[in-house]
């Protein structure tokens, strides 16, 4: 019940985050051209590539290492020594982004969004550490309005500057430097009232750098995987900044969609495995890791199902024309790559955080990364866009099947393959019912195969009981029956 109040009280995020990107796809790719869609798609990668080089160490770190200093009465040193990590990332963040100027300084479009990017910088990692600090404390109400609120005011200021204003590429970051400069104000005083009398030890910034580098490498190597295609469709096919757009609109509207889905289960149940594997050690992080593997699998297998299903009327509703047929006949391949991305991420790879296993997450992601990019160079100059959707779907399995065997050594996950395959049964059980349903095209037919395929689901979910769908439900009638308990 823990891990579902929690699932619950995540919930505002995950669909303010959804709605982001479902806009963002809605109105840029029809504001901005095929061009600076592309250009803004490939420097907000860039931009997250930065971060995660320069900041993510120190995010990472404050969140494993909050609820020890909370539980120990040493917070104040911990967010001393968080405040002071994040001054000097910040200033190698700035470096980095200079030195992304002198690769691109031929490239107006590119250049726009620098000063932006340069801003945004650090307001986001003063946010991000006070929502990991949110996060690991469990105070989900200031996290879920922090996080909702930069995302709604980014989107909206944003669009609001592509429309009326223009700047091309560099519209969308307008926006996010605006609703971050408001939440960073928001939030500063969180984090200069917790530091306040702390003292920074000698030791505690190698503590903090030996566990965050490796997280930080890892999900650099994550980026490669998600990310890498960006630039090299812009180099190696011959369409450039197009191709990227065309990626990132399918993109956009499916794997983030799945990815988004898994990312609300893991915000809400990464806190409880942590605190179960402090409290009780791995068997009783496990069965905090059943419920999340079980979440994942009930909500991102229909959810990638459902988007490869209705990939040509959400296309039809979602994209701008001069993206859209390309962008349709990716999504229903990224929307499975996206399953495959949320499992990796936010199970295998996560297990590895929990037992203090960084370093070695990090080196195994390479294999992945690594394979991304060697399929890339062979399959984007023979296929083009579907090039890169096949190295993505590839090199996801392989990270899976790697680090799935390479964690079970430190922290034997649960496997439940029956529950899987209910999962599995339940979703596929949409496949009949979506194409009963005649093209009738745009909004009309969105909607109709949606609810046909989430009834359908829900109720041989319940049928089968998969991931316990019916004895939960069951409890929690009979509770309601019975409140007592006698």
């Amino acid at each position: 019940m823990n891990f579902l109040k929690h699932l619950a009280g995540y919930l505002p995020v995950s669909l303010a985050t959804a709605l982001g990107s479902f806009a963002g796809v809605f109105f840029y790719t029809r504001i901005l051209s095929p061009e600076e869609f592309g250009a803004f798609s490939l420097m907000f990668w860039v931009m997250t590539v930065i971060h995660t080089l320069a900041l993510t160490w120190v995010e990472a770190s404050n969140y494993r290492f909050a609820a020890t200093a909370e539980g120990s009465g040493a917070t104040a040193n911990h967010y001393a020594t968080a405040l002071k990590l994040m001054w000097r990332s910040i200033l190698i963040s700035l470096v980095l982004t200079a030195l992304v100027y002198v690769f691109v300084r031929d490239q107006p479009s590119y250049v726009m969004t620098l000063p932006w990017i340069a801003a945004l910088l650090p307001l986001d990692a003063i946010i991000k550490i006070a929502l990991e600090g949110h996060r690991a404390g469990q105070r989900v109400r200031r996290y879920v309005t922090t996080e909702t609120a930069r995302i709604v005011i980014g989107f909206v200021v944003g669009a609001m500057v592509a429309w009326q204003i223009g700047l091309g590429p560099a519209a969308p970051f307008v926006g996010l430097v605006t609703a971050s400069a408001l939440l960073a104000a928001r939030e500063w005083p969180f984090l200069s009232r917790s530091a306040k009398g702390g003292v920074v030890s000698n030791a505690a910034p190698r503590e903090w750098l030996g566990y965050g580098l490796p997280v930080a490498f890892a999900l650099v190597l994550d980026l490669i995987l998600s990310g890498i295609d960006r630039p090299m469709l812009a180099i190696l096919s011959p369409r450039g900044n197009v191709a990227v757009a065309e990626y990132a609109a399918g993109y956009g509207v499916a794997d983030k969609t799945v990815l988004l889905i898994c990312a609300w289960a893991a915000t809400a149940a990464s806190p409880l495995v942590l605190a179960a594997f402090e409290r009780g050690g791995r068997e009783a992080a496990r069965i905090e890791a059943r419920s999340l593997i079980r979440t994942l699998l009930m909500l991102g297998v229909p959810a990638a199902m459902g988007m490869a299903l209705i990939a040509r009327p959400l296309g039809e509703v979602m994209i701008g024309e001069a993206l859209r047929e390309q962008a349709i006949k990716i999504i229903p391949w990224i929307a499975f790559s996206g399953l495959l991305n949320g499992l990796l991420i936010y199970y295998f790879a996560d297990a590895f955080s929990v037992v203090k296993k960084t370093g070695e997450r990090a080196l195994l992601m390479m294999v992945p990364a690594g394979a991304k990019i060697a399929l890339n160079l062979m399959l984007i100059p023979a296929f083009d866009l579907m090039g890169a959707v096949y190295a993505t779907v590839a090199s996801y399995a392989l990270g899976i099947l790697v680090l799935g065997f390479a964690v079970r050594r430190h922290f034997p996950l649960p496997l439940p393959w029956t529950e899987a395959l209910k999962v599995a049964l339940a979703a596929a059980a949409m496949i009949p019912a979506l194409y009963l349903i005649p093209d009738l095209g745009s909004w009309a037919e969105l909607i109709l195969k949606v609810v046909t395929g989430g009834v359908v689901y829900i109720a041989l979910a319940f049928a089968l009981d998969a991931g316990g769908a019916r004895g939960f439900v069951m409890a929690q009638l009979k509770k309601s029956r019975n409140p007592s308990g006698a």
